[in-house]
C-alpha cells in the first residue's frame, strides 16, 4: 500500500547518476518532504559533463561547472540543503570498481542514517549504463550497512504501455526497455498543482539539460510525465533467499 503521508518516509537519501535525474524522478517527493520538515539528502555520482545539448550556449569545457550551478539552484528550489557529489566521470560509472563506489555510499549511509533510500531500478529507467551502475552500488551499500529501506523507480505496466513508444521516439530510452513493476507500490504520488509547479521550476533551473527535451516533448506531455512519481520496495537479501 502506498504511503498516506510523506512524513512516513522519514529521513530520505536519494542517489542518482547525473544532475536532473533527481528532479525528474523524485523532485516532487523531495519538495513535499522538505516542506513537511523531513531531512532530505541527495547524492549525485557525476557532474554530467558529457550532456552537451548546445555547445555554443553551454560550451563542453564549461559544462561541469554549469551543471554544478544549475544543480545548486534546482536543489534550493526543492528545499534540499544537503548534497554530495561522488565525482565519477559522466558515462564512466560502469568502469568504476564497484567495491570502491559501494564503500563511498556505505559511508554516506552510515553518516546520514536515512530511513528511506531512493534510486533507479535495475533497468536504470532509461537503460543508461551510469544509471544501472548506480542502482547496483546503492543496492549493495544498503545491504552492506543495513541502513534504510530501498525504494526504486517503479514503472507500472500500464505506464509503460502508455509512454514507452513516445519515450523511444524522444530519445529517452538508450538501452533495453524498462521493466514493468509487478509488486505493490510504496509511493504512488500524483503531484498537486503547487508541487508540480515547484518541480517544473526545479527542472527549468537545469536548463542546459531540460530545455531541449521540454520543447520537443511539448508542454502538455512534459507536464504529464512530471506529474507522477512511483517507487516500489526491493526485497531484502533474506527475502530473496526465501
Amino acid at each position: 500500500m502506498a504511503i498516506a503521508d510523506i512524513r512516513e518516509l522519514g529521513t530520505i537519501m536519494s542517489i542518482w547518476a547525473h544532475p536532473d535525474d533527481e528532479a525528474y524522478l523524485c523532485g516532487g517527493i523531495m519538495a513535499k518532504a522538505t516542506a513537511a520538515g523531513s531531512r532530505v539528502v541527495c547524492v549525485t555520482a557525476t557532474r554530467g559533463e558529457l550532456g552537451v545539448t548546445d555547445p555554443v550556449r553551454w560550451p563542453p569545457e564549461q559544462l561541469a561547472a554549469i551543471r554544478e550551478a544549475e544543480m545548486a539552484e534546482c536543489l534550493r528550489l526543492l528545499g534540499v540543503r544537503e548534497h554530495h557529489w561522488l565525482g565519477y566521470p559522466d558515462g564512466g560509472c560502469a568502469a568504476i570498481e564497484p567495491a570502491e563506489a559501494v564503500e563511498r555510499l556505505a559511508g554516506l549511509l552510515d553518516d546520514v542514517r536515512p530511513d528511506t533510500v531512493l534510486t533507479f531500478a535495475a533497468d536504470g529507467q532509461t537503460g543508461h549504463p551510469d544509471h544501472v551502475a548506480v542502482h547496483h552500488w546503492t543496492r549493495s551499500a544498503v545491504r552492506q550497512t543495513g541502513v534504510g529501506e530501498l525504494l526504486v523507480v517503479a514503472n507500472t505496466p500500464e505506464w509503460l504501455e502508455e509512454h514507452l513508444a513516445s519515450m523511444r521516439e524522444l530519445g529517452v530510452i538508450v538501452g533495453d526497455s524498462p521493466t514493468g513493476w509487478q509488486g505493490p507500490l510504496s509511493i504512488d504520488l500524483t503531484l498537486d498543482a503547487e508541487t508540480l509547479a515547484l518541480k517544473l521550476a526545479a527542472l527549468a533551473a537545469q536548463t542546459s539539460q531540460t530545455e531541449a527535451f521540454r520543447a520537443v516533448a511539448g508542454e502538455d506531455y512534459y507536464r504529464k510525465l512530471a506529474s507522477i512519481e512511483r517507487f516500489g520496495r526491493l526485497p531484502t537479501e533474506q527475502e530473496d533467499c526465501e
